[in-house]
């Protein structure tokens, strides 16, 4: 199977899923109106995607510079302390209590949640919030979209950081390839082996949760539904071997600060304070000048 048939087939399924979704969540009111005006809608959210665009080109465009620093200059191979933590903690470690459970069944709703249900979570706010009559949810998402994907990227460049898979193979079963080889050609594609500590498909899914409890009166519908996915990808991520149980908790803590930020520092915030620093540092250079 070729890549793009994956990708064929994973916008087929999603697609679906976020028609479905619209049609029960949002309803077919809401997105009727929000199609038949949706140019000022765009205008509101245009630059905050700017800045989410040019997280995300400069996180794709840099890999080969990211790696470098990551291995030659900044990072620090962390992953044995992962291990040792989570050993000295638990009786047993929380991905091998999962991988207990196994089964084809088991493995094929974790696989089918990891991959499509997790896209279809991150998409369906967006057309959600896009259908309100105020764009302040949909600035907020983005933002903290955009916080994670910054701070996530720090913090790869940082800590050198292998998933149980990866680290022990024997100990622990690498259950994506094994039940959805294809997949491979998918994650290769948009991601590293190291891109483990912290987990941003947590700290992603985890941001649409906690802006679904923040935006439940308008979707009460979609805050159990979130909720459900959310925590199912969580699972998913230690159960199919990708990430540990630290590496969860620290996109839990990523996915709080990111929404702290979509909600407290808003577009016009951000632009306004950025403009306020470029003038105190041209007033600075001015002042030796006029004495």
């Amino acid at each position: 199977m070729s890549l793009l048939t994956v990708v064929v087939e994973l916008a087929v399924v999603v697609a679906a899923m976020l028609v479905t979704a619209g049609l029960v969540i949002i309803g077919p009111r809401r997105l009727a109106e929000a199609s038949r005006d949706p140019r000022w809608r765009f205008e509101r959210c245009a630059p905050p995607l700017m800045i989410l665009a040019v997280v995300l080109l400069i996180r794709w465009s840099t890999v080969d510079v990211t790696t470098r620093l990551e291995w030659r200059v900044i990072g620090q191979n962390i992953t044995p302390y992962l291990f040792g933590i989570e050993d000295a903690i638990f009786p047993a470690n929380p991905v091998s209590v999962l991988q207990s459970f196994s089964s084809p069944e088991v493995t094929t709703f974790f696989v089918f949640v990891y991959i499509y249900g997790y896209a279809f979570l991150l998409l369906f706010p967006f057309l959600a919030y896009f259908a309100l009559e105020e764009m302040d949810d949909l600035s907020t998402l983005i933002l903290a979209f955009t916080a994670n994907y910054a701070i996530g990227l720090c913090c790869y460049i940082l800590f050198i950081a292998y998933g149980p898979r990866n680290f022990d193979p024997i100990l622990f079963e690498g259950l994506l390839y094994d039940a959805f080889p294809q997949s491979r050609l998918l994650t290769n594609q948009v991601n590293q082996p190291t891109n483990v500590f912290p987990s941003l498909h947590t700290s992603l899914s985890m941001t649409v949760l906690f802006l679904a409890w923040h935006s439940r009166q308008k979707y009460p519908v979609w805050l159990p539904v979130s909720g459900v996915l959310a925590i199912s990808v969580v699972l998913s991520t230690m159960y199919l071997g990708i990430h540990w149980f630290s590496d969860v908790v620290a996109g839990t803590a990523l996915a709080l600060v990111s929404v702290y930020i979509g909600r407290h520092y808003t577009f016009k915030r951000i632009l306004g304070g950025a403009r306020t620093y470029v003038d105190a540092i041209r007033d600075a250079r001015r002042r030796p000048d006029s004495e």
